[in-house]
């Protein structure tokens, strides 16, 4: 005995069938969300004020930033380096609009937004360029210019933060393929990476410059 196929059973596989191909879209959770957000947020204030500065600098070579405090921390030391405007343009700048961005991911993922894998292996590979300038601005401040700036790390430990979470992110969603043992890492100790991260950054500045640092 045949069984007829009506049009709303037609319609249902048809819709099945475009659902299972179409491209797998993934969100966040609000924590997620959350950090993105707030580490967006504190290298858009360092960005924000360090081109402050840098147009103040600009007006009146002797203006001095506030967070020059001595010899070593200096921001005025920074901003004056070639280092600072390797784009052709002052750093901050480029800051300006790549912590914007990661803010309005951050605010679409507490919406309840998702986006497919080709967006957020995007967003990572934006990431990985973040970490890797700021990780060649750490070694020019600490062994070029001889000099640090405090709002200068701000958006390096931001910037650390939101790269090791949102590659995380990509290998807990199989969006990144990494071996078993890996994947599991990063799901149960996602937070020890930038911890350590940032701890071998301040053992150089501290290695560096010791007691000068509050001299």
């Amino acid at each position: 005995m045949s069984k007829t196929t009506t049009a709303s059973d037609s319609g249902s596989v048809s819709r099945d069938i475009d659902s299972a191909s179409a491209p797998r879209t993934v969100g966040g959770s609000r924590a997620f969300g959350l950090l993105l957000v707030i580490t967006g947020a504190a290298g858009l204030l360092a960005a924000w004020v360090i081109t402050l500065d840098k147009f103040k600098l600009l007006e009146d070579p002797n203006f001095t930033p506030g967070c020059s405090i001595n010899p070593v921390i200096s921001c005025g030391s920074i901003m004056k380096s070639d280092q600072a405007s390797v784009f052709g343009f002052p750093n901050p700048m480029l800051g300006l609009a790549a912590y914007a961005v990661v803010i309005c991911v951050g605010m679409s993922l507490l919406a309840r937004a998702t986006f497919p894998r080709w967006y957020w292996l995007t967003f990572n590979a934006g990431c990985l360029f973040g970490v890797g300038f700021v990780t060649w601005l750490q070694f020019q401040s600490l062994y070029r210019i001889n000099a640090l700036c405090l709002w200068c790390c701000l958006a390096w430990v931001a910037t650390i933060i939101m790269f090791w979470y949102v590659t995380s992110s990509n290998i807990r969603n199989d969006f990144l393929p990494v071996p078993r043992w890996l994947k599991s890492f990063f799901e149960d100790f996602t937070w020890a990476l930038p911890v350590v991260h940032v701890g071998i950054i301040a053992v150089l500045i501290f290695t560096r410059w010791g007691d000068k640092l509050w001299a």
